[in-house]
């Protein structure tokens, strides 16, 4: 019976390592074995899912993959979720998605139980499920529905961005093809899975080329040194936030130590940035202090990867290259026109078959996001000499911070519970670590007082630590336009 192709190319590699740590290796025959387990356990008596919504909460690594793939396989939508996230944050996701099943393992089973009880979701203890499979899995299409990723936007509430099987296999061959992945590739994997920079670019590319895959829980620089210094890979990926760490903590390391770190990081053959624009500040740091020039690219949960600087060719400071294979990308004036020429700045606009197809039940803001075909991504750019530079975005209600991209009205919503403030104003601020700075401006009620860590200790049951503010300013009130309407521009003014 004909499988997906990203399962079925794991056969070509049945004896391939597919995940190592410090103290295990799983074969891509394990993986096949075991998320075919996983798959059984979720179609107990049904014979497909038939596109049911499946919640994901598992920790990084070969567990992880393995319920993915077992999702897709049993038929079903695969919905990850953050493991930090705060109960109102899953609740939401849970709730908008539909979600009818949430697989977790049993670190994660006791922070979720009490919800799936409220929401009557049917919680599957993947460390608990141990007997081979018994069922015959279903043959799946390309064309079926196969995850929904949350991504903030210019409405308060998170909207779930829609992947076909089809969309996401474009998105991996775009990327194997451009970067050169092969069998011979080792990576570590310390970004978060429920993004698709971790999801896809990592996870997804690594294991359609029967690469090898290192998962941590999180990043730690001096873990990663130690991998590096024993030439554990040959390619790195990171969001700019990590590559400023390791240049703080390369140059506080020893002359020995940063000559031996250095010499692993040199023997790479790929070091990608992404998800937030990295200063070219950052990106000459890093060549000077290890050789690498960083490949800086762009893109976003709706397209997968967009745009490129070559693997063989200029890596630019500042610039993330051209358009990646099988992807189409213009740039569209504020007046309507299609721009053709050179230094003239304009929207990106993306089409090719990584592209979504919509927002989960929103078809108003899913059709305000095409043109003609066409996705808005409403990020600007210029082309320079060939390549394209991102400007900045059209909404000023995105913050991009740390890697990750995420709506101020959330925020501010969110802090308009808190019972000393009655007005807020959130901003990004630019910050030489975080890309942006999550900055709230509020003004209290009468005859209270506010300070950054009691808001951030306040924030931290409802926000996930990402969205908490790193800044605060009290003001007695907002800058207003004549509309009444607060201008962030003029907010931006207060600092």
């Amino acid at each position: 019976m004909p499988e997906l192709p990203l399962i079925a190319r794991a056969h070509m590699h049945a004896r391939s390592v597919a995940f190592r740590t410090a103290t295990t290796l799983h074969t891509y025959q394990q993986l096949l074995d075991r998320s075919a387990a996983l798959g059984s356990a979720l179609l107990g008596e049904e014979e497909d899912l038939n596109e049911a919504r499946v919640a994901l909460l598992v920790s990084p690594g070969f567990e992880y993959a393995a319920a993915q793939w077992a999702i897709w396989r049993a038929g079903g939508i695969k919905l990850p979720i953050c493991l930090s996230a705060t109960e109102p944050e899953w609740e939401y996701a849970l709730t908008d998605s539909g979600v009818s099943i949430l697989m977790v393992d049993a670190a994660m089973v006791g922070k979720i139980s009490p919800l799936c009880q409220k929401l009557g979701v049917r919680l599957v203890n993947i460390d608990s499920i141990t007997t081979a499979p018994t069922k015959l899995l279903p043959e799946i299409s390309t064309e079926r529905r196969a995850m929904i990723l949350y991504t903030s936007g210019t409405t308060s509430k998170p909207k779930g961005v829609v992947t076909t099987h089809a969309n996401i296999q474009a998105q991996i061959e775009s990327l194997v093809q451009a970067w050169e992945w092969s069998a011979a590739d080792r990576i570590p994997m310390f970004l978060p899975l429920h993004h698709i920079h971790g999801i896809i670019n990592i996870v997804s590319c690594a294991l359609w080329s029967g690469a090898t895959i290192e998962p941590f829980a999180k990043f730690d620089a001096a873990t990663i040194f130690a991998r590096v210094r024993a030439d554990a890979y040959t390619v790195f990926m990171a969001v700019p936030t990590i590559y400023v760490k390791l240049i703080q903590a390369l140059e506080a390391a020893s002359p020995a130590d940063r000559a031996a770190i250095v010499t692993g990081f040199s023997k790479m053959r790929l070091m990608v940035s992404g998800s937030a624009a990295l200063p070219a500040s950052v990106h000459e740091q890093w060549t000077a202090l290890t050789g690498q020039k960083l490949l800086e690219r762009y893109g976003m949960t709706e397209i997968g990867m967009a745009i490129s600087n070559p693997y063989h060719g200029e890596r630019r400071p500042g610039a993330v290259g051209l358009a990646l294979p099988g992807v189409e990308v213009r740039l569209k004036s504020e007046t309507g026109v299609i721009i053709t020429g050179e230094d003239e700045p304009g929207e990106i606009q993306v089409r090719g078959p990584g592209v979504f197809r919509a927002y989960w039940n929103r078809p108003a803001a899913s059709a305000e996001s095409f043109d003609d075909g066409w996705f808005r991504t409403g990020d600007m750019a210029v082309r320079e000499r060939g390549y394209y530079r991102i400007m900045g975005r059209l909404s000023v209600d995105i913050i991009k911070s740390g890697g990750y991209k995420l709506s101020a009205l959330e925020i501010e919503a969110t802090l308009l519970e808190h019972p000393n403030i009655c007005e807020c104003a959130v901003i990004g601020l630019p910050d030489d670590t975080w890309g942006e700075a999550v900055t709230a401006v509020v003004v209290l009620k009468d005859n209270t007082s506010l300070t950054l860590p009691a808001l951030r200790e306040w924030g931290k049951s409802r926000l996930s630590v990402y969205k908490i503010p790193q800044r605060l300013l009290v003001v007695k009130e907002l800058p207003r336009n004549a509309m009444g309407k607060v201008t962030k521009p003029a907010v931006r003014k207060l600092f």
